[in-house]
């Protein structure tokens, strides 16, 4: 697969450590799926309330997506093993 890189991002170095600062969750409870998201503190307090609510709005969808493609995955997968069964 073929990635573009602009060149401006420095490749990271195993000595700095890692800060998670977007997470997206899926979780399945039997046939319940959820997906949340959540933003580091320090970078929601940066934020302002218009950049706030664009990333809101952003994350709902990508969420909704995700939890959509979970949910037909995980069903696929349930048919699959029922009809080998």
């Amino acid at each position: 697969m073929a990635q573009r890189s602009s060149g401006t991002t420095p490749a990271p170095t195993t000595d700095s450590p890692e800060t998670e600062i977007l997470y997206v969750v899926i979780q399945r409870d039997g046939k319940q799926v959820s997906a949340k998201w959540g933003l580091h503190p320090n970078l929601k307090e940066e934020l302002k309330p218009e950049e706030w609510t664009e990333l809101t709005e952003v994350m709902g969808k990508v969420t909704t997506l995700v939890g959509k493609r979970f949910s037909h995955v995980l069903n696929q997968a349930e048919e699959d093993s029922a009809g080998t069964a």
